[in-house]
């Protein structure tokens, strides 16, 4: 606004040059002092008045709410890189009384049926998330036709209870093992998929849906074929709009939502497999938001850290593009996977690679061993070594408050939002960052 202003003043003031020739000496001092007022006045008018009334306004409208706090982990100064096993152990289950956000955009958290403790914190921090995921179904080939497997996971009971205590909608995952090259050519299964995913959406009261399929299409090999590839992102589209087209059950103003799940690159060039930024822009408007699973970065025959800071921040560069109006766009849709576990290694040569590790294993370990935890500056994440009953040396990465607050950090300057896999998994001082 302050360059257009002086645009505007600079001819005027030209003007005035041109015709002081012509001037009598009264008639530039005049023109001096009616130049000063009203350069006053300007001044007055942007620099007090404006702003004043402004803050008239936003006192008016938002005066009445309290600033929001800082995560109770921030005020006990736990959010470090030097931190202790006594430390974890001793805090770790220490949470805010009355659980309010502070991550300001969309949060979608992933529950599984094979770990009930993802129910009991969905319930328990209802307040923190905006899209809750159990993964409960499967969409099959069956002869010549489909099934959608996966309602007898459905818990009735807990949804209810979700509704009751919050506000956060509900989007079951369907994950399409539907055989490719039958459901994406012959319309039959392609309008019967739809069909049923949006009439289980209604029957179920869901808010929507968690589609995971493009990791299936990759491991069929049909996303070499330009016409295979065309065919899968059209279908994702008239899902979209199909289920945008219903409304939901317990907020009628509210269309069923897609939220898609993608796979992150892990090189620095895009792979045949990986999806492109046009194909995300050409699915944002049919899409509600892009699950991005930025996790499992290192392989359990390679060691190292769950998801590197500086991976995470190079791959949304490659799929939002430059900073700009299109990376503006989309990057509100995208769901920055973080991860609530962790990878126990086996280092030893004969060990079996090791595995993932969840929060009660993880504290069990702190208890027997005692480790002494490591920082490692690049990855942005802590790990710790210890040796096993039979010896065997083992490498520990999990998710610690640092390490999921610098991944927030970076979210945020993205303007995304975040997906953790899976709130079961992570400890409860976790959530007070959310």
């Amino acid at each position: 606004m302050a360059r257009r202003r002086e645009r505007r003043v600079e001819p005027r003031q030209d003007r005035r040059r041109q015709r002081v020739g012509d001037s009598t000496p009264e008639d530039k001092l005049s023109d001096s002092g009616s130049s000063d007022r009203k350069l006053i006045i300007i001044f007055v008018v942007f620099f007090i008045v404006i702003p004043a009334v402004s803050v008239l306004v936003y006192s008016i409208k938002y005066g009445s709410s309290e600033k929001r706090p800082e995560p109770v982990v921030i005020e006990r100064g736990l959010i470090k890189s030097d931190i202790s096993f006594n430390e974890i152990l001793h805090t770790h289950s220490k949470v805010e009384e009355n659980p309010t956000r502070h991550y300001d955009y969309p949060v979608l958290a992933y529950i599984t049926p094979w770990n009930s403790r993802g129910y009991e914190m969905a319930k328990r921090f209802n307040s923190k998330f905006t899209h809750l995921s159990p993964v409960w179904y499967d969409l099959k080939s069956q002869g010549g036709s489909l099934i959608l497997e996966g309602r007898h996971n459905a818990d009735k009971e807990w949804l209810l209870e979700l509704r009751v205590e919050g506000e956060a909608l509900v989007l079951p995952r369907v994950v399409l093992e539907a055989f490719p090259q039958e459901l994406l050519k012959k319309k039959e299964q392609w309008d019967k998929a739809i069909d049923l995913i949006v009439t289980e959406c209604k029957e179920m009261e869901y808010d929507g849906i968690v589609l995971e399929s493009w990791s299936r299409w990759a491991a069929y090999g049909i996303l070499h074929d330009p016409e295979m590839r065309n065919l899968a992102l059209k279908f994702v589209k008239e899902l979209g709009h199909a289920l945008h087209s219903a409304r939901s059950t317990w907020n009628p103003k509210q269309q069923l939502q897609l939220v898609y799940v993608i796979g992150p690159p892990y090189s620095e060039n895009l792979q045949q497999h990986d999806i492109r930024p046009e194909e995300l822009q050409s699915l944002s408007a049919a899409v509600d938001g892009f699950s991005l699973m930025t996790y499992d970065f290192s392989p359990h025959n390679d060691p190292g850290p769950n998801a590197p800071l500086s991976w995470i921040r190079s791959t949304l560069k490659l799929l939002l593009g430059p900073p700009g109006p299109k990376a503006a766009r989309l990057a509100p849709k995208i769901f920055l996977g973080i991860n609530f576990f962790g990878n126990d290694f086996v280092l030893t040569a004969g060990g079996s690679g090791g595995g993932a590790i969840i929060g009660r294993d993880y504290l069990s370990l702190l208890e027997k061993h005692k480790p002494i935890f490591q920082w490692e500056r690049n990855s942005g994440e802590h790990l710790f070594f210890y040796s096993d009953d039979k010896d065997y040396r083992h490498a520990v990465f999990y998710p610690t408050l640092m390490s999921i607050s610098l991944r927030l950090e970076e979210a945020r300057s993205w303007g995304t939002g975040i997906s953790i896999w899976e709130i079961g998994q992570g400890l409860d001082h976790f959530f007070d960052l959310l």
